[in-house]
């Protein structure tokens, strides 16, 4: 008996330890921000909450379904071989036009208004605290090594999840990063990572503000946060607003379908191009990520001209097929009769420019 309690009291100080320690689970929540946080009206008994009610629970039973299915995989879960990638000739980007390159999930680098953008950048091998032990990405390669990227006017994060904030990617680029917008309590992660507090701006749901020649709003959406298990919802999640005077892009974050849609498109809308999330999705929460065929319906709440799905293409976080997400949305978008953009990974879509990528380049990697 003492040897087993010696054991497990040794096993919670190495969890505490590596908690605390380590870098990649970010930096703890500081209790004089609390304030502000009160009085946005979406933070409840010291966590944020959604507009419209959110269950996000399974029972035991359910939980322990979903562990053995993605222990067993789904059919073609991830592609047969590699991702080949096309290869980002940063002084290439755009030629001075709007312009978006996509570099898998949600990672996606924009150009408009002069400024340069990187929305989401988790550049890093696996969507995970320990990469090692992560599930891989499918490309062995990045479009453009984070070493040769631009310098980058700012970096927008949607919310702290490792598949949209990787300390890795962040501890490569912030060096070369201007500003970061990140929404309420995501600053304190990357003020562990070394990031200067100046260099960081918090922003709540229908914050608008000028970012030279800019306009960013930081807008709500339908998901939740956290890092370190214990921390869920202590940070909030939200999806952005982009506009210069020529442009209007909006990026989804992670968001379950929900009314927030209509009321970004009446707001702001209606947007040149809107980048969707369009994967990792399963009935089982789907208030938390949309189905394919909402994420088609959100575009159109959004009052937005062309669509790009992402949140897909690089790594397997649920138990759909790897192309589901691009076949299911493209399907969808034919039947509303609205144009949908299915790049490449590195390939740059020009904003407004014809002759837009819609091939299905996914069938290639099946």
């Amino acid at each position: 008996m003492l040897i087993a309690l010696a054991v497990i009291t040794v096993l919670i100080a190495l969890v505490y330890l590596v908690m605390n320690l380590y870098p990649a689970f970010g930096g703890k929540q500081q209790v004089e921000k609390r304030a502000r946080f009160e009085r946005t009206g979406h933070y409840v008994n010291g966590k944020f909450v959604n507009q419209i009610p959110t269950s996000m629970s399974m029972n035991a039973k359910e939980t322990a379904r979903v562990f053995f299915e993605f222990m067993r995989g789904a059919p073609n879960g991830k592609p047969a071989k590699r991702i080949a990638v096309e290869p980002l000739v940063p002084r290439h980007l755009g030629a001075g036009q709007a312009a978006v390159t996509w570099f898998g999930h949600s990672a996606l680098l924009l150009q408009i208004g002069g400024k340069t953008l990187f929305i989401d950048p988790m550049l890093g091998r696996a969507p995970s605290p320990f990469p090692a032990i992560g599930g891989k990405r499918y490309s062995a390669n990045l479009p453009v090594a984070i070493e040769d990227l631009p310098p980058l006017d700012a970096v927008l994060i949607s919310h702290d999840h490792y598949d949209h904030l990787d300390y890795g990617s962040i501890m490569k680029l912030k060096d070369k990063v201007r500003r970061f917008f990140v929404p309420l309590g995501v600053g304190v992660h990357l003020e562990r990572w070394g990031v200067d507090p100046e260099r960081i701006e918090e922003h709540d749901w229908w914050d608008e503000f000028e970012f030279e020649g800019l306009t960013l709003a930081s807008t709500p959406a339908r998901h939740f946060s956290g890092r370190r298990g214990m921390d869920r919802d202590s940070t909030l999640w939200c999806s952005w607003v982009i506009a210069s005077q020529e442009t209007r892009v909006f990026f989804s974050g992670d968001s379950g379908y929900g009314p927030h849609f209509a009321e970004i498109g009446n707001k702001y809308g209606p947007f040149d191009l809107t980048l969707m999330e369009c994967g990792q999705y399963d009935e089982r929460w789907a208030a938390i990520h949309m189905m394919p065929e909402e994420t088609v319906q959100a575009h159109l709440d959004l009052l937005g001209k062309l669509m790009i799905p992402v949140h897909w293409g690089a790594f397997t976080l649920a138990l759909h097929s790897w192309t589901d997400p691009a076949e299911r949305a493209v399907k969808a978008a034919a039947a509303h009769n609205t144009p949908i953009c299915t790049p490449r990974i590195g390939e740059t879509v020009v904003i407004g420019a014809s002759g837009l990528p819609a091939s299905p380049w996914w069938e290639a990697f099946s």
